[in-house]
């Protein structure tokens, strides 16, 4: 069955090569969530064993519905692979499998029969603990020293750990760089994600007494504080009210006995709810994962076990009942969300739990980097809605209320756009643009474009000379402005044309913390793109 790679899935996998083509360490492969990462390894692998059949392939996760989910998406794509699993929850000892689909539990130890191993991909990579003295370290490692030349490869969609930054960072990082990232802004922009809409309820949990511990809330300690009859009583108030015109609830609950009395608290209200955690024996599991799927069941609750691996399109209410201080948790929480599925046009996240306000707005979450503070993000609720919106913006982009202007105040340069995190951008006119070669240190040279309205301008940089997606995007960039012009492959070779390029009339940016992004352009003739 041939299956069409998205455009940004096919540059994650040419970036692969590119990479190995001129590096050589372990990357990482960063996409969000719904994105379809099962696809890209499935297809990467396929186009690595066609072209060199000798090659010996291990795609190795933590949890059992990824290890099925992988090696059916390979077997769909291509039915005759020579894939096996090694999985002693799914009973399988496949162990001689040219490609083999394994858990990190069953696995670790069989390092010597597993025998020879030339790649090694690694689904949820953010799990990795950065010591060495772990499962996958100690495996990796045992690996390396059968077969010094192998590769490691990472898929995430969280490239950061609550405890250490990101993967690539600090004394013993896994992996040496980020081979390529595309974000949940682009996808959700692309059509290829289903937009998130975040509401500050009434119903907000305290816990400011809650201790932590590895840079995490104390689980005992938050059960305790959030498991309370009052609180659920109005946090289901609230979720009942926001919930009547959505088919599909998911609810993140602080433990297990929580996620038991929030189930207990919607039945009285007449809601189809179920309850997974943990000990959920696996028939039972899928029978009432199966039956939300289908609409049966209309909520479930659930305490950390429904953050990997589980794939419901139809979910279009998120009820976080579950504080975190671990933005990779936040990510996954709210990326059960970001499927498209028929009739759904988005996401509510319900945010009970502050997480919002403790990590940014969900389309651009910053993770804290560990001794940096923890300071709160900057952000607001709309008082006629009640979405979550950038501290800075002007008009809500889910109701169009006004928010009140700020006092004025003078600033060194002029501005024309406020600093915000919204999916709507703001036009502006162009005067005149300009063209210069930018050079960053162990970077290949782009072109810098500035976009100048008045005396204020904004830039972009067009990496012709970068490998991949990036060189993906500079040639749609250069044919819109010049069609019938070739591309060079060069920044001095463009700029040697630019008096040739077409001058947009207006610009389209969207801020990005400090800085300002130009997501598009109209020409004078009316196109935009």
């Amino acid at each position: 069955m041939r299956l069409n790679l998205r455009p940004y899935q096919s540059a994650a996998i040419q970036a692969i090569y590119d990479y190995y083509e001129r590096d050589k360490g372990d990357v990482c492969i960063v996409i969000p969530t719904a994105g379809g990462k099962s696809l890209v390894m499935a297809s990467f692998v396929e186009g690595v064993l066609k072209a060199w059949p000798d090659q010996r392939i291990l795609i190795v996760t933590h949890v059992r519905e990824l290890i099925e989910q992988n090696h059916a998406e390979l077997l769909r794509l291509w039915p005759e692979a020579p894939a096996g699993i090694y999985s002693a929850g799914l009973k399988q000892r496949d162990i001689g499998a040219r490609i083999l689909f394994a858990g990190i539990q069953s696995i670790h130890r069989r390092v010597r029969e597993v025998g020879h191993c030339d790649l090694v991909l690694i689904d949820e990579a953010h799990l990795i603990p950065r010591s060495s003295n772990t499962l996958y370290r100690r495996f990796l490692d045992a690996l390396k020293r059968q077969n010094p030349l192998l590769k490691v490869i990472g898929f995430t969609a969280t490239p950061y750990r609550l405890d250490s930054g990101r993967l690539t960072e600090g004394q013993d990082a896994v992996f040496t760089d980020i081979a390529f990232e595309v974000s949940v802004r682009e996808l959700i922009d692309a059509g290829y994600l289903a937009p998130l809409i975040s509401k500050r309820m009434v119903t907000e949990l305290d816990v400011s007494r809650v201790g932590t511990r590895h840079g995490e809330f104390i689980a005992r300690e938050l059960e305790a504080a959030v498991d309370q009859d009052a609180i659920t009583a109005s946090a289901v108030a609230e979720i009942l009210a926001y919930g009547q015109d959505r088919k599909s609830w998911l609810v993140f609950c602080a433990g297990v006995d929580h996620a038991f009395h929030v189930r207990d608290a919607l039945r009285a209200k007449g809601i189809a709810c179920a309850t997974i955690v943990g000990d959920t024996p696996g028939p039972e599991r899928e029978a009432i994962i199966a039956a939300f799927k289908a609409g049966r069941i209309r909520c479930l609750t659930n305490a950390n076990v429904l953050t990997t691996g589980f794939n419901a399109p139809g979910v279009d209410l998120i009820a976080m009942l579950r504080p975190t201080q671990s933005a990779g948790l936040y990510v996954q929480i709210v990326g059960r969300g970001c499927r498209l599925a028929p009739g759904k046009t988005n996401c509510l996240v319900l945010d009970f739990a502050g997480n919002v306000k403790r990590h940014g707005p969900i389309d651009a979450i910053r993770p804290k980097r560990p001794g940096k503070g923890e300071g709160e993000a900057p952000v607001k609720d709309c008082p006629a809605c009640h979405s979550i919106v950038h501290a800075s913006v002007r008009t809500c982009p889910d109701c169009g209320h006004v928010f009140a202007p700020p006092a004025p105040k003078l600033e060194a340069k002029a501005s024309t756009l406020d600093v915000v995190s919204n999916p709507h951008p703001q036009w502006i006119e162009v005067s005149r643009v300009s063209y210069a070669r930018h050079d960053k240190p162990g970077k290949p040279p782009s072109l810098r474009v500035d976009y100048w309205s008045g005396l204020t301008h904004h830039s972009e940089w067009v990496c012709l000379e970068h490998p991949g997606y990036a060189r993906q995007k500079a040639v749609a960039w250069w044919r819109r402005r010049a069609p019938g012009l070739p591309v060079p492959g060069k920044v001095d070779e463009a700029l040697q044309h630019a008096d040739q390029l077409q001058c947009p009339s207006q610009i389209a940016v969207r801020a990005q913390g400090r800085y300002t992004e130009v997501v598009g352009v109209r020409f004078i003739q009316g196109g935009a793109s």
